[in-house]
């Protein structure tokens, strides 16, 4: 082996190829160590710490090797050992040490030859820092997804039975425009509880807002005004499933709705530089900016939930610099600003 070959413990590598290494070896362990990447992830692992042979095994003892294996007798003894007893465990030039992930035992790594111990920890502790990763990413995923499913499920009882009922008071009087009111909920409640994948583009949150809004208008009647205004150049920005329409639900509910006289709610999107900015304003009755900061935070009275929750999405997905801004006072109303990038690696409807 040339001297440039030599990896961390007989020589200097170089410290980008050695952290490039790694990092490949982590990606290649977010599914864990029996999903599809864990053998080239063992192949990672024996390049970068330069060992005969390397093994990666799950808790049921399936092993993704790379390089030369031990001797069967020695590999099915450590592995046997190393599985129950959760201790490190040398055999034959065979040594073996528990893979601990949250303090729960999450499989083995198996290294041939004579490797010195410093070696293995190093080469344990990269293939548990990964798997911690993976598990906290999926966690993130799963609790993205509960979100979403909480946001579906969130169609308020009171808008439905009130469209019903408006509905059902034209079916006579006014029968085409019950049977358009009848389309605009069906279009509402299809966007609304269906399975989407995560994405989607700016023009079909806005369809799904005009539909809304189309449904409000028919209950508030003249209580009830809207403008809608978007730019072309986002119509086809990709952002998370649902994250419109429970803002300007909440401008009706918590906004227009408690008022006597007639309300307005602006709904408007435009291109700012390299962002996408939507803003949803209404003239109603406002509330202190502490109440609208507890409501971000997820710590309010209980209003304003959907808010929270596309705001906690847009932070998961596009980083801390996105998400949403209220700026708000007693009886001045309440814009909710939206601002996301109108472009994003990984974030396609």
């Amino acid at each position: 082996m040339t001297e440039g070959a030599r990896l961390p413990w007989r020589s200097r590598p170089d410290a980008v190829s050695v952290l490039g290494a790694a990092r490949k070896v982590a990606d290649d362990l977010k599914d864990g160590l029996s999903g599809v990447r864990a053998r080239r992830a063992a192949h990672g692992l024996r390049r970068l710490f330069d060992v005969a042979g390397l093994g990666l095994s799950d808790l049921s003892g399936t092993l993704m090797w790379s390089g030369r294996p031990g001797a069967d007798s020695s590999v099915s003894q450590v592995l046997d050992d190393v599985l129950h007893q959760e201790e490190p465990i040398t055999v034959g030039g065979v040594t073996a040490v528990p893979l601990h992930v949250h303090d729960e035992l999450a499989g083995a790594l198996l290294l041939v030859g004579d490797v010195p111990g410093g070696v293995t920890r190093q080469a344990a502790d990269l293939v548990v820092q990964a798997l911690e990763r993976g598990q906290l990413e999926a966690s993130a995923d799963q609790a993205t997804q509960a979100e979403l499913r909480a946001l579906r499920a969130e169609m308020s009882p009171h808008f439905v039975y009130n469209a019903l009922t408006v509905i059902a008071s034209f079916v006579r009087s006014e029968p085409d425009r019950a049977r358009d009111l009848m389309l605009d909920f069906a279009d509402y409640t299809r966007y609304s509880l269906s399975r989407h994948g995560e994405y989607t583009v700016v023009a079909e949150e806005f369809r799904a807002v005009e539909t809304y809004l189309a449904l409000q208008r028919a209950v508030l009647g003249e209580r009830l005004k809207v403008q809608v205004r978007v730019a072309p150049e986002v119509l086809a920005v990709a952002v998370p499933y649902l994250v419109l329409e429970p803002l300007v639900e909440n401008a009706i509910r918590h906004g227009i709705e408690p008022r006597q006289e007639a309300g307005l709610v602006q709904v408007h999107g435009q291109a700012e530089g390299n962002d996408c900015v939507i803003s949803v304003e209404d003239d109603g009755v406002g509330m202190e900016p502490e109440r609208a900061a507890a409501i971000l935070a997820g710590s309010g009275d209980g209003t304003g939930l959907g808010m929270a929750n596309v705001d906690r999405r847009l932070r998961t997905v596009y980083g801390a610099w996105y998400g949403l801004t209220v700026e708000t006072a007693v009886g001045e109303g309440t814009r909710v600003v939206l601002r996301v990038p109108r472009f994003q690696p990984g974030v396609l409807p």
